[in-house]
């Protein structure tokens, strides 16, 4: 079966900078797909090709078959919802949200219907005689998000959806946005900087860099098995150093850093590669003494800081060699290591994460 959407090799060029390089991917209807990367990466431009607002110096973009590459943008099944929102404030919630509708052969009643449908959805009944001065951060959002959903579209587009909120607002939208997603199985593609975000939202995530695709993967996937140095660094708190590889020992690898480290048997190493490994906060124990696990050594506790269910951690082992680690407040034996200047941290050869480049 052919995909739903499928984006191929598209290039944006503005004299010799390149804003998108050659980025491909395909999404399958129903979608709600993320392009999360850093400030000036190359992904809001993706989205103003998607939506017609930018052509393309090379690629081609199809929705379910039709190639949309060259379709005027009021043609094409895709709506945008922007940052900002773009409400206009002299309308009404009502007439925000039927705006587009208003430019169809639908008949009053059917826009009517349409709109209290939409305002039920978003959970905005009994407010569509507001005006947008009179809505909090959150319901402005709702109603930008009713009026890109109005037409139906096949494809939504939404370009930093929740930046505008404040934490706990956001945390609370970013589940009711996958809601409304699933009831309607509209195909999404959000944008955004923010990885919780990201991964809280999406079934897959692309993340780009200096215009370019670097990876494509579930959450779990671009969390757990980052394939270049920059996605592991971009998606979450994450410790590197060096080490060299010793010798295969049955289930493991030995390696030479600056302790030995054993690693999974699972990588495909080479004896005498110099690899580069990385390390996530939460999968690094911190003791007040040592417990003879495998992969343990004694670190000097540099800082550390409160953060309520858990406590963060910088420390340094042998030859300056720092790591970032997370503790839960679940382990009470924990709960004294604070005090401490020295303790010992340990992890499994399963949670070391060897990058390719």
């Amino acid at each position: 079966m052919a995909p739903f959407i499928c984006i191929k090799d598209i290039s944006k060029k503005y004299g010799n900078l390149s804003a998108v390089d050659n980025v491909s991917f395909n999404l399958d209807k129903g979608e709600l797909f993320s392009l999360l990367g850093p400030s000036g990466c190359g992904k809001t431009t993706l989205l103003r090709i998607l939506a017609g607002f930018e052509t393309t110096t090379n690629g081609s973009f199809e929705i379910d078959g039709v190639n949309m590459t060259n379709v005027d943008p009021a043609d094409r099944p895709v709506n945008i919802m922007f940052q900002n929102y773009a409400l206009f404030p002299h309308m009404t919630v009502f007439e925000n949200i039927c705006y587009g509708l208003r430019r169809t052969s639908l008949s009053k009643s059917e826009i009517n219907s349409r709109v209290e449908e939409l305002l039920e959805l978003v959970r905005l009944s009994g407010m569509s005689k507001r005006k947008p001065k009179t809505l909090s951060g959150g319901q402005k959002q709702r109603v930008a998000l009713a009026r890109a959903l109005a037409r139906r579209p096949k494809l939504l587009l939404l370009d930093e959806p929740l930046a505008a909120l404040d934490k706990k607002l956001r945390s609370e939208t970013q589940f009711e946005l996958c809601k409304i997603q699933e009831q309607l199985g509209t195909t999404f593609i959000v944008v955004t900087h923010d990885q919780e975000e990201a991964m809280t939202l999406s079934t897959r995530i692309g993340v780009m860099n200096d215009g370019k695709l670097i990876q494509l993967g579930t959450p779990k996937e671009i969390y757990e098995q980052p394939q270049t140095t920059f996605v592991a660094d971009f998606v979450g708190e994450i410790s590197f150093f060096e080490a060299v590889v010793k010798e295969r020992k049955n289930t493991h690898w030995l390696l030479q850093a600056a302790v030995p480290i054993h690693v999974s048997s699972d990588f495909n190493l080479v004896v005498g590669q110099k690899v580069k490994l990385a390390l996530r906060p939460e999968k690094i124990m911190l003791t007040s003494k040592p417990t003879g696990k495998i992969n343990e050594f004694q670190v000097d506790i540099v800082d550390w800081a409160f953060f309520g269910a858990g406590t963060q951690y910088r420390v340094i082992g042998p030859e300056d060699v720092k790591l970032k680690l997370y503790q839960s407040h679940n382990q009470p034996s924990q709960s004294h290591v604070p005090t401490l200047k020295t303790g010992f941290v340990n992890f499994s050869p399963e949670a070391i994460i060897i990058l390719q480049r």
